[in-house]
């Protein structure tokens, strides 16, 4: 576990934050720097075919240690961090035996990680966590589940003896603002399934997720002294006031859980002449994701022969549901759980209020169920990630890639 930690901290210490409103890949030059430390790493531990593309998507390969026809299988992570909080000069800490009590993160800004809020932290009383100095995330999303990936499979390096066969590793950028899987290239990658290492709580097994929407909408409105206005001012803001008013109320991501679908108001701007809003729509049920999309477009049909077609709507899809992809070829979700129950780790099957690159990367031609890499409350100060989570989380790569051999 002490190799696993001085890997992890390594990579947390290296700022990849992604930029949403960059059009390059990787979206931050910074990111190269972990990129091609990878690189170097990969080759330097003995993994081969080892290539880094001219947009920062890295692959490699473990060769089969076996002669028989085994499916050639893929583990996926990305480096870049969230833009939702900052990853510049993330300074860990290492609690090691957690007592059960707080932490504190920052004492001379009083910033303290407890599990009288967090109660999961109890779960790993006696553990190492690694947390942060409360004034950055850690980036165990996906830090960690690029360690556990390139652990797992420096042990079976150093282990021939484990019958294996032929298996591709990936890392990728940008997955934080929705890019990771854009440029991925599933042909040269050659893996006729693989597992993003990229979930939360230990035993986390994901292979369903949100049908996705962005929304842009955009008011004209006419300002007209408000004295004077009868007949004559078009208020913006109100109407957009008006069309979120016309959304059902209970149905935002503050009022929903498990496979309960939302509209998100993301940001809104605008005065008396123009306004604008950012919304996200999102549900599991692809019918009643339409639906949603229809509602909208009739809401905004409704008030722009109201006002005179002062709306403009934009809905564009993001990503779909990987369920669809995935239970065709289920077994490659009951490999990952009895690999993990062979550990001794119930596993947690559910779906995921969010997207990942597995979700596209299905819809790509690789089927990709998604894997706990072990970290707690991403995208902030209050991130942490227990150590022996993380070795689990290379124990289920390395019996994945035996269970595979053994069954074909």
């Amino acid at each position: 576990m002490e190799h696993i930690l001085e890997r992890f901290l390594t990579y947390v210490r290296m700022d990849t934050e992604s930029d949403p409103e960059s059009e390059s890949t990787p979206s931050t030059a910074k990111q190269w720097d972990l990129a091609n430390y990878l690189a170097e790493e990969l080759q330097r531990i003995g993994m081969q075919d080892v290539t880094i593309d001219e947009n920062a998507y890295i692959m490699a390969t473990l060769p089969a240690t076996t002669d028989k026809d085994v499916p050639v299988i893929g583990f996926i992570s990305h480096f870049d961090t969230s833009p939702d909080f900052t990853g510049a000069g993330v300074n860990p800490q290492v609690i090691r035996d957690y007592d059960g009590k707080d932490i504190v993160l920052n004492k001379e800004k009083n910033i303290i990680l407890s599990p009288s809020y967090f109660e999961e932290m109890l779960r790993y009383k006696g553990q190492t966590l690694v947390v942060t100095d409360g004034t950055t995330l850690l980036g165990a999303d996906d830090k960690a589940g690029i360690t556990e990936i390139v652990s797992a499979m420096e042990f079976l390096i150093q282990h021939p003896e484990i019958e294996h066969g032929k298996v591709r590793v990936g890392f990728t950028p940008d997955e934080e603002i929705g890019r990771g899987a854009h440029k991925f290239d599933v042909k040269a990658f050659g893996a006729q399934w693989a597992y993003t290492m990229d979930g939360s709580t230990i035993g986390e097994l994901e292979y369903e997720n949100f049908n996705a929407a962005g929304v842009k909408i955009h008011i004209k409105g006419k300002s007209v002294h408000p004295g004077y206005a009868k007949g004559k001012m078009v208020n913006a803001s109100r109407i957009l006031n008006e069309l979120i008013s016309c959304l059902p109320e209970f149905e935002v991501p503050e009022f929903t859980s498990g496979r309960e679908g939302f509209y998100h108001l993301s940001s809104i701007s605008g005065d008396i002449e123009q306004a604008s809003a950012q919304m996200i729509i999102r549900d599991h049920d692809s019918t009643l994701f339409k639906k949603r999309k229809k509602l909208l477009k009739r809401v905004t049909a409704e008030l722009n022969r109201k006002y005179d077609n002062a709306i403009e709507l934009e809905i564009k899809d993001q990503y779909y549901n990987m369920k669809e992809k995935i239970e065709p070829v289920f077994h490659i979700v009951e490999t990952a759980k009895e690999a993990m129950e062979s550990l001794g780790i119930t596993p947690i099957i559910k779906p995921i209020r969010g997207g990942t690159d597995g979700s596209q990367l299905s819809y790509m031609g690789l089927p990709c169920p998604n894997i706990f890499a072990g970290g707690h409350n991403f995208h902030g100060k209050y991130e942490y990630v227990p150590l022996e989570s993380m070795q689990k989380a290379v124990d289920v790569i390395v019996r994945i890639c035996e269970l595979t051999a053994k069954k074909s």
